[in-house]
């Protein structure tokens, strides 16, 4: 099951004028006995809620005061989710005779038109308060403060991910709170922007609304349900054209040979997910991602890791976990994956995570001769990535639940026939048989009926950052460095990166300093050896400037150079 919750709006979602008919009610109930979570999200006070609204307790947490107060129905207990209004802005606004005004324990509520007074009050006082909108309701909260803020607190209490959440709501508050949930519905009474924004317009209003939503979640978990907005980049075609896999649903085997670029395409995919607070799990085998910002990693050269502490993380929605098993040794590794991927799959039936599971060497852990391998697979392998250099290699059992596949490096073309022969399935034609440069890929989406498509892989920004330094202070070969060599060739002096390219620009003679300046040597490098345009673009703007001494143009240079790239001490 991946979506475990319903967030929902109150007034003009599931509420008519204030009140929830029954058949609405008896929806809500269904959705629980589903095993289901129901959220209720509103901009209501919650004392008003209860004088409205009397089975509050069918939610498993609700949010009032427009994200500022979060309540536990079945311990009774509150959290204040902001700072208390000042009193002398209500004072402000009683001395303004603004009604009606509720004070809640964070809100400050009224109607317009008083929303000019609201906001003179506000910028008299010097407060750093916002003013929230809802269907001619003004609403005045600290920054920051709303209704994702307070899903966001709820979420966190029942240890679940907005990527396993629906929201449904009507009006200009809701906006935050669908958006940051996989997938927003609006009611078919609801503002023509929210209705622009949402991924599906119910076609009843209201709690017909809700009840449309609620029979298609329990029929189907939304599987016939198309959603664009959280797709991952991989690359860009020749046209600039995005390729980019679902997020939800996909199974990928990343192939090609060794040092051809699968890890930079794994690990630009994995970045995006994370920024996108996707979970993810990495089983390592050699270490090559234990890296990875804002990951933990378990386990190394030395020590095991432990599968009680990979599962502690991972119950956590925003941890991702590398496991690194550089300390198990090859012929036990098959064991020690059939053992952990039924705790994956089990914590993933029951909590949609992690939402991907990423396995590098894919044939040491799910190997053809590891008989176990069909027994521990799913019907279907979704949110996976097999990375390999012999999918021929591979339990076909696992190879058969394969729905994309990305080959890099030598013979593309023999990399989609071996895995087509292994799970007997018909190549695409034509294949490419050229070995594909560096930086490139070629996807095969084999569900579907198009040919394989050629891309540029987009490297995720850890790898741009590696070639920065790489640029700074790594050693350039030869026919990618700098020759101070003056306009006599009397010199020879090598710089085999940025940092050095600095060091010797300051102690050459400023008649071999201006000499490669005229020439507009130094920009050129910097655009073909460096491949740094804008900075080659500034530094030519440099060397253009006639007027400039030798010893200008030198610092002006060293300026533009270290801006960019933070060179050593």
């Amino acid at each position: 099951m991946r979506f475990l919750a319903l967030a929902a709006d109150y007034d003009g979602t599931l509420a008519t004028h204030g009140q929830v008919d029954e058949a609405t009610l008896d929806a809500l109930k269904r959705l629980r006995e589903s095993g289901r979570k129901l959220l209720l999200v509103s901009g209501r006070h919650l004392d008003d809620l209860f004088s409205v609204f009397l089975h509050v307790d069918l939610f498993d947490c609700v949010v009032v005061e427009n994200g500022a107060l979060l309540y536990i129905p079945a311990t009774k207990e509150e959290q204040i989710l902001g700072d208390p209004p000042p009193e002398a802005f209500i004072q402000a606004l009683q001395a303004q005779n603004v009604q009606p005004l509720g004070v809640g324990k964070v809100i400050v509520s009224t109607w317009e038109p008083h929303e000019t007074t609201v906001l003179q009050a506000i910028r008299d006082l010097g407060l750093e308060l916002q003013v929230v909108f809802n269907k001619g309701a003004v609403m005045v909260l600290p920054s920051g403060v709303n209704k994702a803020s307070g899903l966001s607190a709820a979420l966190a209490k029942l240890n679940l991910s907005p990527h396993n959440v629906v929201a449904i709501g009507d009006a200009e508050n809701d906006h935050a709170m669908l958006s940051l949930c996989e997938v927003s519905v609006a009611v078919a009474n609801a503002l023509p922007m929210v209705k622009e924004r949402v991924d599906w317009v119910t076609q009843g209003s209201r709690g017909a609304g809700v009840m449309e939503l609620i029979d298609r979640l329990i029929a189907s978990d939304l599987q016939d349900l198309a959603i664009d907005r959280h797709r991952i980049l991989m690359g860009t075609r020749d046209n600039d054209q995005a390729v980019e896999l679902h997020p939800y649903g996909t199974s990928i085997l990343l192939a090609g040979t060794s040092g051809s670029g699968k890890s930079t395409l794994a690990t630009g995919i994995l970045e995006r997910l994370a920024e996108q607070g996707y979970q993810f799990c990495i089983i390592d085998p050699e270490g090559d991602y234990e890296s990875f910002e804002g990951a933990v990693v378990l386990g190394d050269g030395n020590q095991e890791p432990n599968i009680t502490e990979v599962m502690e993380l991972l119950g956590k929605p925003q941890q991702n976990v590398i496991i690194n098993l550089l300390a198990v040794k090859l012929e036990e590794r098959p064991a020690f994956f059939s053992g952990l991927l039924p705790l994956l799959l089990e914590l993933r039936s029951r909590t949609g995570r992690p939402h991907w599971i990423v396995v590098d060497e894919a044939h040491h852990m799910l190997p053809a001769s590891w008989n176990p391998a069909s027994l521990m697979l799913p019907q279907a392998l979704e949110g996976m990535m097999l990375i390999t250099v012999h999918p021929d290699q591979i339990a076909v059992s696992a190879l058969a639940l394969i729905d994309t596949i990305v080959a890099i490096g030598k013979a593309p073309n023999v990399t989609l026939s071996s895995f087509c022969t292994s799970v007997g399935y018909c190549p695409p034609d034509p294949i490419a048989s050229e070995d594909l440069p560096p930086g490139q890929a070629l996807a095969w989406f084999r569900r579907t009926d198009e040919p394989p498509i050629h891309f540029q892989i987009r490297p995720p920004k850890g790898e741009r950052r590696r070639h920065k330094r790489n640029y700074a202070e790594g050693q350039l070969g030869d026919d990618k460095c700098f020759y101070f060599r003056g306009s006599d060739s009397k010199l020879n002096l090598k710089a085999q990166n940025l940092m050095m390219f600095v060091q010797l620009a300051e102690g050459v003679d400023e008649n071999t300093w201006l000499y490669h300046l005229h020439q507009q040597d130094y920009s050129h490098w910097l655009q073909e050896a460096i491949k740094d345009d804008e900075l080659a673009a500034d530094v030519a703007d440099i060397e253009t400037q006639s007027h400039l001494s030798a010893h200008e143009s030198r610092d002006r240079v060293k300026s533009a150079i270290t801006q960019r790239y933070t060179l050593p001490a």
